[in-house]
């Protein structure tokens, strides 16, 4: 009996703040309005959409890690981006370690892969192979997340040192 009084007695905090934020509304002047005289009509309980997808599982039960990602994902529309982000961190297991030690991704534009080669020749081999890499992209990461494979060769060293220059051949007029 002492506890249903105990009981009786608690006050809710949130009812109690609403309580109070509604007594200074009102000594404000301010009136509250039902939704149907704001012209706004009321949903009925039965047709209100659910607060949970029941799409996914009911949405009360705790899903994978991995479900909520690709969920996310999929509905963001990030599939491309993150495919490119793959073919960039998974370089090395896509290509094979030969070709990874002479050949580096260095920048992706809509579907065309940007690959610095170390050597002219390896720049050539991977002209050769790149048909043949385009296959196992589609395969590994989906259809038409790369479609061109833009080879290029070792940069060349630049003369160029400091913040001014002067017109000219360079360094090669000194040559003879």
């Amino acid at each position: 009996m002492a506890a249903e009084t105990d009981h009786s007695t608690e006050i809710d905090a949130a009812q109690a703040a609403l309580n109070r934020m509604r007594r200074i509304a009102k000594s404000r002047g301010e009136l509250r309005i039902p939704r149907n005289r704001l012209g706004e009509k009321s949903v009925p309980k039965a047709k209100r959409k659910p607060f949970l997808d029941v799409k996914y599982g009911g949405g009360r039960d705790p899903q994978g890690l991995g479900n909520v990602v690709s969920r996310l994902v999929s509905d963001r529309g990030w599939s491309s981006p993150l495919a490119v982000g793959s073919v960039m961190a998974q370089w090395d297991t896509l290509v094979g370690p030969d070709i990874a030690a002479h050949c580096q991704p260095e920048s992706f534009e809509a579907t065309t892969l940007h690959v610095r080669c170390d050597s002219t020749s390896w720049a050539t081999q991977l002209r050769l192979l790149s048909s043949s890499l385009l296959a196992k992209f589609d395969e590994d990461l989906g259809r038409g997340v790369v479609t061109k494979i833009l080879v290029l060769g070792p940069a060349a060293p630049s003369w160029r040192k400091g913040f001014r220059n002067v017109k000219g051949r360079g360094p090669r007029d000194t040559y003879g």
